[in-house]
């Protein structure tokens, strides 16, 4: 309506002014109810046509959408386990901060399993005390054969001697008792070093293992523990958190509830645009937006990334061919669009439905030497029409809560 109101002013108007102080013709008389079109066909015309064509040009250089919003992202609240709620630490609504306990799950099993291995690093530390008092023992025990040893050897020797110098004074049984005797002491002084070798082993080796072996069972219990308490991984707010004692929660059928983080939705504004305008969107684009959630509103923004990909035209690969015919809708380019100034969407709620407009700018290229009059008047024209949006903008920024409260029928 304001476009066809000021084509007509360049249009109609001009062509009623002619017919009626050119050519003396008066409105009732000559220029009736019934006769208007003839009398006024070049200006409504023209006004037709003009309007035809500054819709199209304010519609394509200056993009409107309705389909705006400050989408944000939810975290769901899952465990890692399956388990039964024993106890829940928040109401259904309340803010949390990173590291917050949110519920917790029975723990019977995995404290039973953190104190088995509790107590199997106790049972190897006493057992690694009862092998260094082995070592000890085993020490004593090869000084013991050694002395032994000798002591065979020595006397062995002795008999060996006196045979020598008198060949018959020691019976020769004696002497091969002595041999005998020898070798025992010598197979005793190596069972008992063997032993120590194997107590060091034990102490040095197969203990220390065990140990840490252990320690990795003590710490994966700890982990399994810590896997009950149900904590929150950033700062944020619960809501609509009606878990409660004695529910079962299950990773993989569904979750406990939603955390939603701290500042979410309110950086930047989601906006989808037509596709005839994928040309015309560029990143650095001044937008203007108003939202429902704050009404009367208009918040100055610009465009600082253009989706290069349409949504409607996805597909999951699987064993059927894809149907051209199944996309019911065209999808829209996704334009994300974020305040100007600091604080442009304090107040906007998150999730709000937004109106939004994009202006094309062309300074730029005017201002360049190698662009040519005629261009340069196009340009020009172009970029002052994009009041017309603004203006609209605002009216419906003006008129939006008439629309919601009254004209809706609520």
């Amino acid at each position: 309506m304001l476009e066809l109101i000021l084509c007509s002013l360049l249009t109609v108007f001009p062509d009623y002014l002619y017919r009626r102080y050119a050519q003396g013709k008066r409105l009732g008389k000559e220029i009736t109810l019934f006769s208007v079109w003839y009398e006024l066909r070049w200006g409504i015309t023209s006004c037709v046509i003009l309007t035809v064509a500054l819709i199209t040009v304010i519609f394509y250089f200056h993009p409107s959408t309705t389909s705006a919003t400050m989408y944000y992202r939810t975290v769901p609240i899952i465990p890692e386990v399956v388990g039964r709620v024993a106890e829940v630490r928040v109401d259904h609504s309340a803010p949390v901060k990173k590291g917050d306990v949110i519920f917790t799950l029975d723990s019977a099993k995995q404290a039973a399993a953190l104190e088995t291995a509790k107590r199997k690093i106790a049972e190897v530390d006493a057992s690694l005390v009862a092998a260094q008092s082995d070592v000890v023992k085993a020490d004593a025990q090869i000084q013991e054969a050694k002395s032994s040893y000798q002591q065979a050897a020595d006397e062995l020797d002795v008999k060996r001697e006196l045979q020598k110098r008198n060949p018959g004074i020691v019976p020769q049984r004696d002497i091969e008792k002595l041999e005998v005797a020898l070798t025992g002491r010598q197979g005793t002084l190596d069972a008992v070093t063997a032993a120590k070798q194997s107590a060091v082993i034990r102490v040095t080796t197969l203990l220390p293992a065990e140990k840490a072996s252990g320690e990795a069972a003590l710490a994966q219990a700890q982990v399994d523990l810590d896997k009950t308490f149900i904590r929150a991984g950033v700062d944020g707010r619960v809501e609509q958190f009606f878990l409660r004692p004695g529910d079962v929660v299950n990773p993989i059928m569904r979750s406990a509830g939603i955390l939603i983080p701290e500042g979410a939705g309110q950086r930047a504004l989601s906006a989808g645009f037509g596709q005839i305008e994928a040309q015309v969107m560029k990143v650095g684009m001044v937008a203007e937006a108003t939202c429902i959630s704050k009404p009367w509103t208009v918040i100055p923004m610009v465009v600082t990334n253009v989706q290069n990909y349409i949504a409607a035209g996805q597909f999951r690969g699987g064993e059927q061919l894809v149907e051209a015919q199944q996309t019911q809708r065209p999808g829209t380019i996704l334009v994300f669009m974020e305040p100007i100034y600091k604080g442009g969407l304090e107040g906007v709620t998150p999730g709000s439905s937004c109106i939004a407009n994009a202006y094309t700018n062309n300074h730029d290229v005017i201002s360049a030497k190698e662009t040519g009059t005629s261009k340069r008047i196009w340009l020009h024209a172009v970029d002052a029409v994009g009041i017309v949006h603004a203006m609209l903008l605002r009216i419906q920024a003006l008129l939006l809560p008439v629309k919601t409260l009254v004209l809706s029928g609520h």
